[in-house]
């Protein structure tokens, strides 16, 4: 019944998954496409896909960033928690490359993601920094590179162009 209960013991079994090497790969949808679920804990009474259409609402574009805030915090948390446990030569995050994102409901368009790389230190990747790319870079391109870091080396994935060089060390 306590969403945020659930999303931290769901996260919490992610990184148990990846500590004891169970899984190399996992998949977790924080809130599915056309949700209606309401966050009355962080005053958002609205469902979730109406505020997501906000249309540039003044109102509904302050509710839809108070939902992705929250779920970002929910998000540092498992990245926290993977980044203080010890894993070889250094934590479990610097050994797991981890994608968080969220796709653009306003236009329902593959472009421009906003997206959150983390971990992946030991295997190669660099961050600190922010990246905003054209439409002219595929999401795709994106996967390439993780999955080249994690030993699945791919000529390409669906519309690829190239591995993003810019966020390797």
């Amino acid at each position: 019944d306590d969403y945020e209960e659930h999303v931290t013991l769901l996260h919490d079994l992610l990184a148990l998954a990846f500590q004891a090497d169970v899984t190399r790969v996992s998949c977790m949808q924080m809130s599915r496409e056309l949700s209606g679920r309401s966050y009355p804990l962080i005053g958002v009474p609205e469902g979730h896909h109406t505020v997501s259409h906000h249309q540039m609402d003044a109102h509904n574009t302050e509710q839809y960033t108070k939902i992705n805030t929250y779920h970002m915090s929910l998000f540092a948390r498992v990245i926290e928690k993977m980044d203080t446990t010890p894993d070889g030569d250094g934590t479990l995050l610097d050994h797991t490359v981890v994608l968080y994102g969220s796709s653009n409901s306003r236009t329902h368009q593959n472009r421009n993601y906003p997206l959150v790389l983390a971990g992946g230190s030991k295997l190669g990747l660099k961050h600190g920094h922010y990246r905003r790319y054209g439409n002219d870079v595929p999401l795709s391109n994106l996967f390439v590179t993780m999955l080249d870091r994690i030993g699945v080396p791919l000529e390409g994935f669906s519309d690829s162009t190239a591995e993003m060089s810019d966020l390797l060390a």
